[in-house]
Parts: C-alpha cells; sequence; structure tokens
C-alpha cells in the first residue's frame, strides 16, 4: 500500500498527542475474542515494530469495541499506554480514526486498507451473484471464506437472517476448528502444515458441543478430507448449525470454503444433508470453473 510522502510530521504547528486519561477500565473484549500484543521484532532488524503496533491499534475495534479510550487500546492490544497513545494519534493525523471526548473510533478511511485485497482477489469478486442465488434458492444464509493463520476470514456473504449472536460481515474472522468452513480448509492442508497448525492451536470450548481435543478433531478433519464436506452441530454458537464445502480451482486447488448456516430449530443435520448439501456443491463446482 503507497503512502503520500507529505504525511504530517510532529511540527510545532501539530496538535500536541492527546493526553492519556485515568478513567476505570471496561470490558472491552467480545465473547471468545482476543488480541494478541504485537511482536517486538527485536530479533529482526528488518521488522517495524512501529508499524505492526499502528496496524494493532486498528484491529482492536470491533462490534463490540466501536469507541475505545486509551486506557481501552492498552488493554486490548498489551501495549503501553504511552505507546497506544502515539499509535492514536499517528492515525488520527492520517484520518484512520477520530476523536471524541477523549474516546476514538474508525474512520471510513480504514475501509480502503482492505479494499485492494478484495478488489483484486477473484473469487471475492465473482461470488456474490452465485452466494445470492443459493441464499434466495435455500432461504439461508451463504457465505465464502479463506483460511488465515488459525481463523478464517469472510472475503463473501449473502445474508438472509442472522443465525449468531454477533453480525457477521466481509472481513468478520473466527475459529477454524470450530466452523464448517474453518474444518473444510483445515482437512485440505498438507500433513505438515495441519500438525503444525495442531501443535499450536488452542481448542477453546466454546459450547457443549466444541471440539476440544486434538485427536478428535484430527480424526473429524480425517472424515471431512474423505467425504469432501464439513458438518458442525452447535460447536461454534448455540443454536447454530452450518455446512460447508470446499472450492476448488481449474487446477484442483483448495482456495476457499462456501456454507450456509441456519438455526438448529429450524434445520434438522438430515435436511441439510439432503438439501443444502447439493446446492453448496452445485455452487461449488460452478465457482471453480472461473477460477483460473
Amino acid at each position: 500500500m503507497a503512502m503520500s510522502s507529505k504525511v504530517p510530521a510532529r511540527a510545532k504547528a501539530d496538535k500536541s498527542p492527546p493526553s492519556d486519561e485515568n478513567g476505570e477500565i471496561g470490558a472491552i473484549d467480545a465473547p471468545g475474542e482476543t488480541t494478541p500484543a504485537a511482536e517486538d521484532g527485536t530479533a529482526d532488524p528488518n521488522f517495524m515494530t512501529s508499524l505492526a503496533r499502528g496496524l494493532q491499534v486498528i484491529r482492536a475495534f470491533s462490534e463490540f469495541r466501536r469507541q475505545l479510550t486509551i486506557a481501552q487500546v492498552s488493554q486490548a492490544t498489551g501495549m503501553s499506554r504511552a505507546a497506544a497513545r502515539r499509535c492514536l494519534y499517528t492515525l488520527q493525523k492520517l484520518g484512520y480514526v477520530s476523536e471524541d471526548d477523549r474516546r476514538f473510533s474508525l474512520r471510513p478511511q480504514v475501509l480502503a486498507l482492505g479494499h485492494g485485497y478484495l478488489s483484486s482477489t477473484p473469487l471475492a469478486v465473482i461470488a456474490q451473484p452465485y452466494l445470492d442465488q443459493v441464499s434466495r434458492s435455500l432461504r439461508e444464509s451463504c457465505s465464502v471464506a479463506i483460511l488465515d493463520g488459525e481463523d478464517i476470514v469472510y472475503i463473501c456473504r449473502s445474508a438472509e437472517t442472522r443465525i449468531m449472536s454477533i453480525s457477521l460481515m466481509v472481513g468478520t474472522r473466527l475459529p477454524a476448528y470450530c466452523t464448517s468452513m474453518g474444518q473444510v480448509l483445515l482437512a485440505q492442508l498438507p500433513q505438515a502444515a495441519l500438525e503444525d497448525y495442531l501443535a499450536r492451536v488452542k481448542l477453546v470450548e466454546r459450547t457443549g458441543q466444541t471440539i476440544t481435543s486434538v485427536p478428535k478433531l484430527r480424526k473429524v478433519l480425517a472424515q471431512v478430507r474423505e467425504q469432501g464436506f464439513a458438518m458442525i452441530d452447535q460447536e461454534l454458537e448455540v443454536g447454530l448449525r452450518s455446512i460447508a464445502v470446499p472450492v476448488r480451482d481449474l487446477r484442483g486447488q483448495v482456495v476457499a470454503a462456501i456454507n450456509v448456516g441456519a438455526h438448529a430449530a429450524r434445520v434438522s443435520l438430515e435436511e441439510m444433508s439432503a438439501r443444502f448439501l447439493p446446492a453448496l456443491q452445485a455452487c461449488s463446482r460452478e465457482l471453480g470453473q472461473l477460477l483460473v
């Protein structure tokens, strides 16, 4: 991402950085969500710590953390209040955050950071009408996601109804191990990459149905790989069922996953297999024909 050479310097005419506050730090983490501190990169001379911290501050904001104080940003990122204050000051000068009564929020300019990726990713561009068609025919929400580290990231979505306690949208991240799209994508990893994932992942129990044992997860992923789809029953959130299949390009490489989610009280597992799975498989084939 190119940055203008006219970045405001800390000149005499600039407003001094916002002062810290002494208020209480509220509970700001979303359920099951944590924001790790930025790496300090001291062992790597090419690592730019200030850039990592700035990006970490941006990621501290979410649906549940729309307005944050300096103290809350410090708590969410693990950096000092002084560092959080400097990051927020810089982001404010660049137009990425705004301040109102010592509370900071993201500005629309942040969207430009992700626009380049979405506009240059063929699947994100072409998938929307296909998802809309599946969503209309099944009357349920349909999404496409990719694997990024230990999470899946939504890159396209057609929402029929809200099925989770949090809003799902483009850019939403969820743990791979307890989502249908995540299990599909994990099952397609090379063995070495899968073992590396299993060695580092923390299997947090989100519901009574969540898989929290590595051996059990390994067995489930083997089954998913063999059958070509994944179906979860309230493993991510109580009341949510979903089914997913991989999306392959013309070379046969898995590039994403597509799923349909529904309320458990409304759709049975049998209906998911009989009615939802064929629709997803057909959509996956059509998308795959368009991916070089």
